[in-house]
C-alpha cells in the first residue's frame, strides 16, 4: 500500500511545479465508488519515491463526488485513496474532464470510465496485466512444488520462459499503441533493456571478464533507451525515480569518476524541458549528497559547481546560492585525492608538531573528544590497532576538538594514548573548516605524500583498507 507524505524538502520539493501544458484549462473528474458513500476520497500523486496529498473530496449518499479546479492538474499518475486504504490510479494527461465509476470490492474489475480514452486503455491494460501476473505466479508456484518433490521441471521451465516472453510482448504492443500517449510512454518505460550476447572467443584470455565488460558498457549506454527523459510527465510517476536510483546505485560502478562521467549525458537528455532538467539535477544532488560511499562527496561538489553555482539552477534564490557555495567550499579541501591541509599543533608532550613532519607511509588523522559517546567506543579500538600498525609505517595524529585541557590530558594519561595528540582549543589551524569536522569521531587517512586517500572510515575498516591500498599501489 502506498503511503502519503506531506514532507516538504526545502529547495528540493517539486510539489509546486506546474506543467507548461494546459494550465489555462479546468479539470473536472467525476468519481463514483459503490461502497464508499458519505466518505472522504483523498487525491494524491506520485513524486520521486513518495506520494503527496493534493486534495480531498467528500462523496454523497450515492458514493459520488467531483474533483474540480480552475487550473489544469500537473500531468502524471494520480492516486485515489479510499477510507479503508484501498486505492486506484488514474492518468492525468491533457484530457482532464472525465467520469469514473467502480465498486469498492472490485475496483479494477468493475471500473467504467467515460470521457478519457487514455484511462479506458489504462484500465484495460491493468486487467490484462493482472491476469498475466496471476498466471506467472501459478507457474512459479508449480515449479517450486515439483522441484521439492523431485519431479522433472523442464516443461515447466519452458512454459515459464514462454509466458515471460508473452508478458514482454504485451508490454511492447501496449507501448506501440497510440505513440505519444501517456499510457504508451508509461508502459514503454517499464520495458527493460535487453543486453545482447556478445561474441567473445571462449579460447581467448579473460573471456568472462571481456564479456562482463561488454555487457556492462552496453547496459550503461542503453539503460534509458525506453525512457524519454525529455517528457516531464514521467516526474509524477514512480518509474522515473526507481530507474534513476537503480542506474546510479546498482548499474554503474561506484567509482566517482565513472559516475560523474555519465551525469552530463543524463541531464542533457532533458532536451530543453526545464521541469525535467530541474528534477534530474535535484535528484542527482540529493542522491550523492546523502550517499554513504566514500568519495561521493566529490560528485556533490561537481554538481554544485556545474549546475547550481554556474547559474543553470534557475529555481534557487540568492540565499540558497550562498549556502550551497559555502557547503561546497567546506568540502573542496578534504576531498579524496586532495593534498591535505597542514596542521601544526601543540602536542601533549609540549612540543609543536606538523603532519608534514610525519615521515610514515600513512598518517591517520583522528578527530575526537574525551566525552563523545561514539569516541569512547572507537578510541580504544584505534589504540589497539595502532599498537599493531605503528610497526608498519603508520602514525596517528589525534586532534581533540574540545577545549577542556584537564579532561584531555586526563583521558590521554588514563588510556595511554601514545600517538601524536594535537591540541588547538582556539582552532587557530581552522581544522574544523579544512577537514569539515561536524561530528566526532572522524577519520582521514593520508599516504606518504600527504594525499587524502580515505575519509569517514570506521576503525574496523582501516587495516583492510591499508592492505588493499598497498597491494594496488606497489
Amino acid at each position: 500500500m502506498h503511503r502519503f507524505s506531506l514532507l516538504i524538502i526545502i529547495l528540493l520539493s517539486f510539489s509546486a511545479l506546474t506543467s507548461a501544458k494546459g494550465n489555462d484549462d479546468k479539470f473536472n473528474i467525476s468519481i463514483t465508488v459503490k461502497g464508499a458513500e458519505n466518505s472522504f476520497l483523498t487525491i494524491g500523486y506520485h513524486l520521486g519515491d513518495k506520494q503527496y496529498l493534493k486534495d480531498t473530496i467528500t462523496t454523497d449518499s450515492n458514493g459520488h463526488g467531483v474533483y474540480r479546479g480552475d487550473k489544469a492538474l500537473e500531468q502524471g499518475l494520480y492516486i485515489v485513496l479510499l477510507p479503508d486504504n484501498r486505492y486506484f490510479e488514474i492518468i492525468i494527461d491533457t484530457d482532464q474532464h472525465f467520469e469514473i465509476s467502480c465498486s469498492r470490492d472490485d475496483i479494477v474489475g468493475s471500473m467504467i470510465i467515460k470521457g478519457s480514452v487514455d484511462n479506458q486503455d489504462f484500465i484495460t491494460y491493468q486487467r490484462k496485466w493482472m491476469d498475466l501476473q496471476n498466471e506467472s505466479r501459478k507457474l512459479k508456484e508449480r515449479m517450486q512444488t515439483e522441484s521439492k518433490e523431485g519431479n522433472q521441471t523442464d516443461s515447466l521451465s519452458k512454459a515459464i520462459s514462454e509466458h515471460e516472453a508473452k508478458m514482454l510482448n504485451y508490454l511492447k504492443s501496449t507501448a506501440n499503441k497510440n505513440p505519444g500517449s501517456f499510457l504508451s510512454m508509461l508502459v514503454k518505460a517499464l520495458i527493460p533493456v535487453s543486453v545482447p550476447d556478445f561474441d567473445i572467443p571462449e579460447n581467448g584470455l579473460n573471456a568472462d571478464s571481456l564479456r562482463w565488460i561488454a555487457g556492462y558498457n552496453y547496459n550503461k549506454d542503453h539503460f534509458f533507451d525506453n525512457i524519454d527523459l525529455s517528457d516531464s510527465r514521467l516526474i509524477r510517476t514512480p518509474i522515473l525515480y526507481n530507474r534513476l536510483e537503480t542506474y546510479f546505485s546498482r548499474v554503474l560502478i561506484q567509482h566517482p569518476d565513472s559516475l560523474y562521467s555519465v551525469i552530463p549525458t543524463i541531464v542533457n537528455k532533458s532536451d530543453g524541458d526545464s521541469v525535467m532538467f530541474r528534477y534530474l539535477v535535484v535528484f542527482l544532488f540529493n542522491h550523492f549528497r546523502e550517499s554513504p560511499i566514500m568519495g561521493h562527496d566529490g560528485i556533490t561538489v561537481k554538481i554544485i559547481d556545474d549546475y547550481y553555482l554556474s547559474g543553470k539552477a534557475y529555481w534557487i534564490d540568492e540565499e540558497t546560492y550562498k549556502s550551497l557555495s559555502e557547503d561546497a567550499n567546506r568540502l573542496r579541501t578534504n576531498l579524496i585525492g586532495k593534498k591535505a591541509v597542514d596542521l601544526v599543533m601543540e602536542t601533549y608532550t609540549g612540543l609543536h608538531q606538523s603532519i608534514y613532519d610525519i615521515n610514515k607511509d600513512f598518517t591517520i588523522i583522528y578527530f575526537w573528544e574525551p566525552n563523545c559517546g561514539h569516541c569512547k567506543t572507537s578510541t580504544p579500538k584505534l589504540r589497539e590497532l595502532y599498537k599493531k600498525l605503528r610497526t608498519q609505517s603508520v602514525e596517528v595524529f589525534a586532534v581533540c576538538t574540545q577545549d577542556n585541557r584537564d579532561e584531555w590530558e586526563e583521558y590521554i594519561a588514563e588510556n595511554e594514548l601514545e600517538w601524536i595528540n594535537g591540541w588547538d582549543p582556539l582552532r587557530a589551524t581552522h581544522f574544523d573548516y579544512y577537514y569539515n569536522v561536524n561530528a566526532t569521531p572522524l577519520i582521514y587517512i593520508l599516504n606518504k605524500e600527504k594525499i587524502i586517500i580515505a575519509k569517514k572510515i570506521g576503525v574496523e575498516n582501516i587495516e583492510n583498507f591499508l592492505n588493499d591500498y598497498r597491494r594496488h599501489n606497489r
